[in-house]
């Protein structure tokens, strides 16, 4: 039972992650194990103090299209910064024994950039869903600490586990949501210290050039877009989602949207507004009759989902909106992101050579 306009597979997809989420905190073998012990357990004894994780996890299904497309939110950064940025992670990462698997740094949850051993690339088992999972427990900021925990990729490995590290990258008055946030994936039970000695040499190469100087600025000044930086009045909001580029893109998953603005202001109209988008997201993956275009009307908002194989966009406009002009205001769109791509999206991340430290990945 719902209220919400979302299909049942959307709904049983939502389920899903909440199961995965927990997933990542417990492992599949550590639940069942529990339970074979004690079938009446209350598994909610475990997971004391990760109900704000599964919050966040509901509210960015709830006004966010990271689990309804099934990928990262991209936050924009100028293109030679993020070259910067990533080679700088590259390195410091490849240059740390033993080294992590998959390093990423995140911003309140989006996405800055990310580099994964090259085995670990080469094998592209690396799961959007796992990936947001992660960015949902560890990605919207570390304080002033460090954490150190085990985590499950439920679709990399369900029994088996890694350990993060998390920590903030920023200036003691940055740190918090806007703080720059380091997440390393290690295989090694005791690898806390080289992750932590990975942070600080990435920290000094990003401070010696000036780069998180640059990163804060742009957390600062903002870094997210406007729906009228496109240039298109008519449009209100906006989901697109690149199904082709560079191989490396296409291993992590990624959208982009701008912020949302009047009428979006209040919590109320956020949701109203994507559950809209859920209903159309239902419409043109129904399997019974998927749909490449779809125009919508609704009570205060006309809008219009378009997906090829090249991309999945979906556009919401001003009420007097006609079929025409949406398909319009869109190809006016596509025309922009195709521009800005390197700027909306990560669209090289780099793998890096290391050894892994065991034969498998993932520890049990």
């Amino acid at each position: 039972v719902s209220r919400t306009r979302q299909s049942a597979a959307q709904l049983r997809r939502e389920l899903a992650f909440v199961h995965e989420q927990i997933l990542s905190l417990l492992t599949r073998g550590g639940i069942a194990r529990v339970f074979a012990r004690r079938r009446g357990y209350d598994l909610r004894r475990l997971l004391a103090g990760a109900e704000a994780v599964l919050d966040r996890l509901l509210a960015g299904a709830a006004a966010d299209g990271r689990l309804l497309l099934g990928a990262a939110r991209c936050l924009p950064l100028p293109a030679p910064l993020r070259r910067a940025v990533s080679g700088a992670l590259r390195r410091a990462a490849a240059a740390t024994v033993p080294a992590p698997a998959l390093a990423l740094l995140a911003v309140g949850g989006r996405l800055l950039t990310a580099a994964r051993q090259r085995a670990l690339a080469e094998d592209g088992r690396l799961c959007a869903s796992d990936l947001h999972l992660l960015l949902n427990l560890l990605g919207v900021g570390a304080g002033a600490g460090e954490v150190w925990t085990p985590v499950c990729l439920p679709r990399f490995n369900p029994d088996g586990y890694f350990y993060a590290y998390a920590a903030a990258l920023a200036e003691e008055e940055e740190e918090g949501a806007g703080a720059v946030t380091l997440i390393l994936l290690s295989t090694e039970r005791e690898g806390f210290y080289a992750a932590a000695g990975c942070r600080r040499r990435l920290e000094a190469a990003l401070r010696a050039q000036g780069w998180l100087a640059e990163l804060g600025a742009a957390v600062r000044g903002g870094a997210g877009y406007g729906p009228s930086r496109p240039g298109a009045p008519e449009l209100r909001h906006f989901l697109y989602k690149p199904l082709e580029g560079p191989e490396e893109m296409q291993q992590l998953p990624q959208f982009t949207s701008p912020e949302l603005e009047e009428p979006y202001g209040t919590e109320e109209e956020q949701h109203r507004l994507f559950d809209l988008y859920h209903y159309l997201h239902s419409r043109v993956h129904c399997p019974r009759r998927p749909l490449r275009l779809l125009y919508h009307v609704a009570e205060k908002e006309t809008l219009l989902a378009w997906v090829t194989s090249k991309f999945e966009l979906y556009g919401c406009f001003s009420p007097l909106v006609t079929k025409a002009g949406a398909i319009g205001v869109l190809t006016k769109l596509l025309r922009w992101i195709k521009k800005e791509e390197d700027w909306l999206f990560i669209r090289y991340p780099p793998p890096y050579c290391a050894r892994p430290p065991r034969g498998a990945w993932g520890g049990g």
